[in-house]
């Protein structure tokens, strides 16, 4: 014997069916709360400001994002 169930609903109807919380309000300010903190943090992906923060470190903090950089090169053209 073979059974074969269709139900036709949307998500939102499912999860209040299966007694699942609404989640929807929580989702959007997550989201919200995302795209404030990544339009804070846009000016330091900036190239003059990376390479401000760069080099108020001094030449060491230079010498190890080069050595940082050539391993993640050599250890990419690695099979």
């Amino acid at each position: 014997m073979k059974l074969n169930i269709e139900i036709d609903c949307t998500p939102a109807e499912a999860r209040a069916f299966l007694g699942l919380p609404d989640v929807t309000p929580l989702n959007d300010h997550l989201v919200a709360e995302m795209q404030k903190r990544m339009d804070a943090n846009m000016a330091a992906m900036q190239p003059d400001e990376l390479m401000k923060t760069w080099t108020s470190f001094g030449v060491q903090a230079q010498d190890q994002f080069r050595l940082l950089m050539q391993a993640a090169v050599t250890g990419a053209a690695k099979p």
